[in-house]
């Protein structure tokens, strides 16, 4: 057993409202550079939708992730080395602009420059690639609250390996949204499909990052990644992806996407799996049974042969600690309530999500019926089968018998609750009818419903000696054209914002603030004449 710790996140998709907040965070935090106009490291789909870019989850066309041969071994999907080989300056197997989308701004000069007529003038939509005219045709969130459905869902890939019964009746009954972020997976195909080695899983956290001195542009990588959130800067030539905010994971805070959520529908922890079960468990012969391989990688923190082995490796006291009160554990192995996106792609995704139940709810209190009974609920999910066929071909690889069971978690903590609620005497056979306690769906709630800041982000800090004089650095280089680069020699700096807010010496910010030391720029002495 080689015990490594690593990073992930999970996703309440019950409390998204598709504001998109966290992608604007993100791109005014990562991607404000030349060359990135198209990048979102992080995108909020609505789903059934073609998500972006455009229809990425079918591999019969992309080659993306990872595939079972007939001897039971994995071979990536895009092809080995020699394959490589063959096409490294010519690679067909991405997508084009049009598949993101042409990036554009608008004519604004015209709205000032332009001669005294009879009709206003208008900003029309200039291309930012060739500076012409353009006409706007597509979007990074062109679907969004499935507008344009009529047009764009028969291109779902997901949608298309269900009946044609939901392919009419789905949009009718059900729609969420679904934030993306690179999946930081224990077996990435992007690493293994860079040539130059430049893309590299790190040992300590389990973050995938692009070292960009090592980047040769291949784009290798962004054929093998099945989900598509590794990209290409066309400016510098060097591949990028989310670094899962490691400036700010390495001094305790979250996630810029984290941190801004509206919904707060993002955990954030630390998960300790055994890392020569890896291979073992992607490599499972069923599809649907990859989800359970996967579960039983992950180790048990409390475990006292797990901790020692841990200790063995090198993981300090404090990283262990993290993992016994992390959040992700809790929800992934203790309440079994969140699931991998696309298991079928054998990378071991460690980005998790909470199937949405709210859809079930209001079908239910549609037709005036109680939403939150048990009874209710237990017969709408067995009643409406066609959403939870397209949930089980985005989580589980098809098995919808794990889709129901955790949307019977989901909906038997409402139904309990709601008694506490009320000042009624709660129902013991509510819980155990999901094989709960009354203790365990109640924890489950908290966490779920009110946990707080602390509870839903349990992040161990890097550096922890240095945490203070790294918020001192007079550098970083994020702010340079290479973009999110990786660092070969000494400590990482600090976080963005936190740099930019100590670089003006007069001003503070509170988003880094640790509530306690009052700094001198809070209150400003007036200056004497």
């Amino acid at each position: 057993m080689k015990v490594m710790a690593q990073l992930a996140m999970v996703m309440n998709l019950d409390k998204c409202i598709g504001c998109h907040t966290c992608s604007v965070t993100c791109k005014q935090a990562w991607t404000n550079r030349s060359g990135t106009e198209y990048v979102w490291f992080n995108n909020v789909e609505t789903r059934p939708g073609v998500g972006y870019p455009r229809t990425y989850e079918d591999q019969e066309r992309w080659r993306g992730g990872w595939m079972r041969d007939k001897k039971g071994r994995l071979r990536l999907r895009d092809g080995g080395r020699i394959s490589k080989l063959l096409r490294i300056f010519a690679n067909p197997k991405l997508p084009s602009i049009g598949d993101y989308y042409e990036p554009w701004t608008y004519d604004y000069e015209n709205l000032t420059s332009a001669p005294l007529g009879d009709t206003f003038p208008t900003a029309a939509p200039r291309s930012q690639i060739s500076g012409e005219p353009m006409k706007i045709e597509w979007g990074v969130n062109w679907d969004d609250n499935l507008a344009g459905s009529t047009e764009t869902l028969r291109d779902d890939p997901v949608l298309k390996k269900v009946s044609d019964e939901v392919k009419l009746q789905l949009e009718e009954t059900f729609m969420f949204y679904l934030p993306r972020i690179c999946e930081h997976c224990l077996n990435p195909s992007c690493v293994a499909s860079c040539p130059s080695g430049a893309m590299y899983k790190r040992s300590e956290d389990g973050i995938v990052l692009v070292d960009q001195d090592r980047c040769r542009g291949w784009r290798m990588c962004v054929s093998g990644c099945p989900y598509k959130k590794v990209y290409f800067n066309h400016k510098t030539g060097k591949a990028e992806k989310c670094t899962m905010c490691y400036p700010r994971m390495e001094i305790g805070l979250p996630t810029i996407c984290s941190e801004t959520c509206v919904g707060r529908l993002r955990y954030l922890g630390l998960m300790l799996y055994d890392a020569d079960r890896v291979l073992e468990a992607a490599s499972v012969e069923r599809d649907t049974d990859l989800y359970q391989a996967q579960c039983r990688v992950f180790l048990d923190p409390n475990d006292p042969t797990v901790i020692a082995a841990a200790r063995a490796e090198g993981i300090s006291d404090e990283w262990i600690q993290a993992a016994q009160r992390s959040p992700i554990y809790a929800l992934i192995n203790k309440y079994k309530v969140a699931l991998p996106l696309h298991p079928e792609y054998r990378t071991m995704p460690m980005v998790w999500y909470i199937p949405p139940l709210s859809p079930v709810v209001n079908a239910v209190s549609r037709d005036g019926h109680d939403g939150e009974d048990l009874g209710n609920l237990f017969g709408a999910l067995e009643a409406l089968r066609i959403p939870m066929q397209y949930l089980a071909e985005l989580f589980t690889a098809g098995d919808t018998a794990t889709v129901e069971q955790v949307l019977r978690r989901l909906a038997a903590m409402r139904s309990y609750m709601r008694d506490i609620n009320l000042g009624r005497e709660t129902q013991p056979h509510i819980p155990h009818s999901v094989g709960m306690t009354e203790e365990e769906i109640y924890e489950m709630y908290r966490l779920l419903a009110i946990a707080k800041y602390e509870e839903r982000y349990v992040i161990p800090t890097a550096y922890a000696p240095q945490a203070r004089d790294l918020e001192q650095m007079a550098g970083c280089s994020l702010d340079g054209d290479g973009g999110p680069g990786m660092y070969e020699d000494g400590p990482v700096p600090v976080s963005v914002e936190a740099f930019h807010a100590m670089r003006p010496r007069s001003q503070v910010n509170l988003l880094t603030w640790n509530g306690q030391d009052v700094p001198s720029e809070m209150f400003p002495q007036e200056q004497k004449q």
